[in-house]
């Protein structure tokens, strides 16, 4: 099988909604639904073969069973499946967090740093993220303003649009503000040093931990001051590039391409449905659905109205 469809895990934290459910098709029967973990080989959350020959297997094992080699030449310079792919549901404020590079982490956590980036797939008028520093800040008053519930005050405030990107390198403090359902196209990684959350308790009635000391020794403390281009893509690093397709149902509504031995190819399905063929194989797709595409599978053809993020090594 080389082209297949992806279930994901899923994460209920206290700020999650229900737009996951009803807006993108998530089987799910809890009360709110924070994330879908859509590609995944990470151990807090894998996704899994949604059907055919390995229905019920995880990604990771697939991997194992067909081979490293469908993966691509690009990834053998990574130990670990390097990326992990998710929708998240904002219906409150996510707390303000950090995360380290690949050396804090590994040394500290035994697993990858975080490099990242978010998609706007939707938001409610007025939604916004905080995305580093207004101002430069000493360490000594960040470590204040966290203790005294003040940090909100020198974070910068991005008000958003669907369709806005985001990148954020380690040691960016950031939060995903109420109203946004994003793509988070990230490294490999669920490490995350919580820095402040209003106070918020869990379901059992206790206020969430807070990392501050580590998160002081990773937490870049200068403005940022533009975003970075990446073009023609919308965002690229070392770790993956992400590109958006847009077939629009009429005069580009088929498009054809070809998949070589370097990467796989990850489909997020942000909106609207069609087919994809690739070899002998064939899906059809809908808002919502994750299809992973093996390296070396060569040609393919996707018809229909949809948008679609691309993910590639």
């Amino acid at each position: 099988m080389a082209l297949v469809k992806l279930r994901p895990s899923y994460k209920d934290y206290l700020w999650g909604g229900r737009k996951l459910m009803t807006d993108f098709y998530k089987e799910y029967d809890g009360e709110v639904l924070a994330e879908s973990w859509e590609l995944s080989c990470h151990k807090d959350g894998h996704s899994y073969i949604a059907a055919g020959e390995y229905a019920g297997e995880t990604l990771e094992e697939y991997i194992l069973m067909e081979g490293k080699k469908i993966l691509g030449r690009n990834a053998r310079k990574f130990e670990q499946f390097p990326v992990l792919i998710k929708f998240i549901d904002a219906a409150e404020d996510l707390s303000i967090q950090v995360h380290p590079s690949d050396e804090y982490a590994i040394e500290n956590e035994r697993q990858y740093g975080k490099t990242e980036m978010w998609y706007v797939v939707d938001c409610e008028e007025g939604a916004s993220l905080y995305y580093g520093f207004s101002k430069e800040v000493s360490k000594e008053e960040l470590e204040q303003r966290i203790r005294d519930n003040t940090l909100l005050e020198v974070l910068n405030k991005v008000y958003v649009k669907k369709g806005d990107v985001l990148f954020i390198e380690p040691g960016t403090i950031h939060a995903i503000g109420k109203g946004n359902v994003i793509a988070e196209i990230q490294q490999n990684s669920n490490v995350t040093y919580r820095v402040y959350d209003y106070g918020r308790k869990d379901k059992n009635g206790k206020e969430r931990d807070l990392h501050i000391e580590k998160a002081l020794q990773v937490t870049k403390r200068i403005p940022i001051l533009r975003q970075k281009s990446f073009e023609p893509h919308i965002a690229s690093c070392e770790y993956f590039t992400v590109d958006k397709l847009v077939l629009d149902g009429s005069i580009m509504k088929r498009m054809s391409g070809t998949i070589d031995p370097a990467t796989f190819v990850s489909m997020l399905v942000l909106d609207g449905e069609g087919t994809i063929q690739a070899g002998k194989e064939e899906l059809i797709f809908r808002k919502g659905d994750s299809l992973f595409i093996t390296a070396d599978t060569g040609n393919y053809e996707m018809e229909g109205k949809c948008e679609v993020l691309v993910t590639t090594l």
